[in-house]
Formats: C-alpha cells, structure tokens, sequence
C-alpha cells in the first residue's frame, strides 16, 4: 500500500469510529465527541488530498473545519448544560422536550 493510501484509511477508520460512536452510545457527551472524531477524520483525508496533489486549498478548509468544530463543542456543550439543569441526565433517549 502506498502512503497515499494509508492515509486514507487512517481518516476513513476515524470517520467509521466517529460514526459508530454516535450512533451506538447514548451519552450525549460521547456523542458529541464522536462528531469530533468524525470531523478529524474528514481534516485528515483533506490534508492527504492537499498534500499529494500540492495544493493548499485542502489544508486551507481543514482549518475551517477545525475552527467550526471548535465552535460547534463550544455551542452543543451549552446546550447540554441548559438541558442538564432542565432535566438531570445526559442520556439522548431521555432527553424529548420537543415532542407532544
């Protein structure tokens, strides 16, 4: 395998966890941080891309992507303590204040 393809298969391997994580764990916090992963997984395959056809406009988004993550834990890390004071758990199956 070439390195191109290592690399590949490290961010789709991190894509593939996240995704799991996200689905399968009830913690909201866990859920939140398999995003994370999925993100990184996604940097890692742009920065491939970006390396290998030198041009920087895959580690240009990559950043982008970190800065929106960034802001995307500081956001959903709120709303899980707004809904904690709500409501004393962090389970996702727990939490249905939207439905009728």
């Amino acid at each position: 395998m070439t390195a191109q393809s290592l690399y590949l298969a490290f961010g789709a391997t991190l894509f593939c966890l996240g995704v799991m994580g996200a689905v399968v764990r009830r913690n909201m916090i866990v859920v939140l941080m398999s995003i994370e992963l999925m993100l990184n997984g996604v940097n890692v395959t742009f920065v491939t891309f970006s390396y290998f056809l030198n041009n920087l406009v895959g580690q240009i988004f990559a950043v982008f992507v970190i800065t929106v993550a960034a802001c995307e834990a500081a956001v959903g890390l709120a709303i899980l303590i707004a809904l904690f004071r709500l409501k004393p758990t962090v389970q996702v199956d727990e939490i249905n204040l939207l439905k009728w």
